[in-house]
């Protein structure tokens, strides 16, 4: 039993990498997984909560293996270049499709929308850690939420990853100035500490 909700699950995340939510049904993630499309229903009740038991578990197990190395960053430049190399890494294995498209299923279905935030509240718990870490001892400590700032950084990932769907070099261009703005960030956070 195990085993087939294992592949229920490898196989709605499959199926919404290759064929987009409009082509993910029972059918489509059972062919998928290989099994008959009557055990969607058995072992999650809907195709909806497959997908949400699927996404959940794909962010906690990425989010997991990114861990230490948020847990290594120790400025604004680090989590940018962490970001940079992340945006890369999840794009190549497929997983920024996946969120992708359920952020666009979640529009129509708003039943997919809890899983979809749920998923990136796993990358911001960890962005948030990380700010509060870097800024908690600065001059900019108490002045920014880095809630707020985590929440901001995920929303422009994912921002960048649409956009370099469309138009790779304005998406790389963005993200230089973003590393840019930080750089100015830190310097002036450093300038801030000396005349403290």
């Amino acid at each position: 039993m195990a085993g087939t909700r294992s592949r229920l699950l490898e196989g709605a995340l499959e199926t919404l990498r290759s064929r987009g939510i409009a082509g993910t049904s029972a059918r489509s993630i059972a062919a998928a997984a290989g099994v008959n499309q009557a055990l969607v229903f058995y072992h999650f009740g809907s195709v909806g909560e497959l997908l949400t038991a699927a996404v959940q578990q794909g962010a906690e197990r990425q989010a997991a293996a990114y861990q230490d190395r948020f847990s290594s960053a120790t400025s604004l430049r680090d989590v940018l270049e962490l970001g940079r190399s992340l945006h890369a890494d999840q794009r190549e294995a497929g997983h920024l499709a996946v969120l992708t498209q359920m952020l666009a299923g979640a529009q129509a279905d708003r039943a997919l929308a809890p899983a979809t935030a749920a998923g990136l509240d796993q990358w911001a718990a960890q962005i948030e850690a990380v700010l509060e870490r870097i800024l908690g001892g600065g001059p900019l400590a108490g002045k920014l939420d880095p809630g707020g700032l985590a929440r901001l950084a995920a929303a422009v990932f994912i921002g960048l990853a649409l956009y370099g769907g469309v138009d790779p070099g304005g998406a790389g261009r963005a993200l230089a100035a973003l590393e840019r703005l930080a750089a100015v960030a830190a310097g002036e956070s450093d300038q801030a500490g000396l005349r403290g």
